[in-house]
């Protein structure tokens, strides 16, 4: 929390400056605002004392204390890369997938790099989607969510509208479509199927190497699953 607080002294701090020393588009100086915003002293919210890592994320059923943890798989639902943090949205955190995806496969001695990158709206970060692209790897993510009617208010022209001429191709379409079948079952398997629905560890690092845990004894049992189902007739 002190971090936290730290972070956002300094922001405002810059934000401060910048409406000082700024012009606006009329040339005139911005000036200060009639209140301007000032921190607080000391942190303010609530702490969790047991797991101080942690945070109240927002989730389906309400709100949790806990992680969201990441996952990156490849079209077999086989899991490369797995990652923990206290975000309650996936946003930003699709180019440190990306990273530790192919950071994954250069350890394992795989050539191979991912080619294509699909992720539901959630992912979408321009500034990170154009990273990934100048490493050669094509990125689908609608700019809308499925439950949303329509587009969403201002994103529109640019890189939205192209996302959404390449989403409505038959080649496109095909191949965004193959995301909920590579990485949802993953995790209905190891909720409801494996009944692993919540961390046994504390701090976010133990709960890290927990989760790196249940993904590769999901592989594992994958591969046994593959070894013993009898051949077709």
């Amino acid at each position: 929390m002190e971090e936290e607080l730290d972070v956002e002294c300094r922001a405002n701090a810059a934000y401060e400056a910048y409406r000082a020393r700024g012009v606006a588009a009329d040339g005139r100086p911005l000036g200060q605002r009639p209140k301007p915003y000032q921190p607080p002293e000391t942190p303010a919210g609530k702490m969790n004392v047991t797991d101080p890592d942690s945070r109240n994320i927002k989730a389906p059923r309400g709100y949790l204390q806990g992680y969201n943890a990441q996952a990156a798989t490849n079209e077999r639902q086989i899991v490369i890369a797995a990652e923990v943090s206290a975000d309650t949205a996936d946003f930003g955190h699709l180019e440190p997938m990306v990273s530790a995806t192919q950071d994954e496969l250069e350890r394992a001695g795989v050539d191979e790099r991912p080619g294509v990158v699909v992720a539901d709206a959630g992912y979408w970060h321009q500034d990170q989607m154009e990273t990934v692209i100048d490493r050669g790897i094509q990125v689908l993510i609608p700019p809308d969510a499925l439950k949303r009617k329509g587009a969403r208010p201002g994103w529109d022209g640019g890189a939205y509208a192209f996302m959404r001429r390449v989403l409505d191709t038959d080649h496109g379409g095909g191949l965004y479509r193959k995301r909920q079948g590579m990485i949802e079952p993953v995790f209905a398997d190891t909720k409801f199927n494996r009944r692993i629905d919540r961390f046994q560890r504390r701090g976010r690092s133990a709960c890290r190497s927990e989760w790196r845990l249940i993904t590769a004894t999901h592989n594992l049992l994958k591969l046994y699953r593959h070894q013993t189902t009898p051949a077709a007739a």
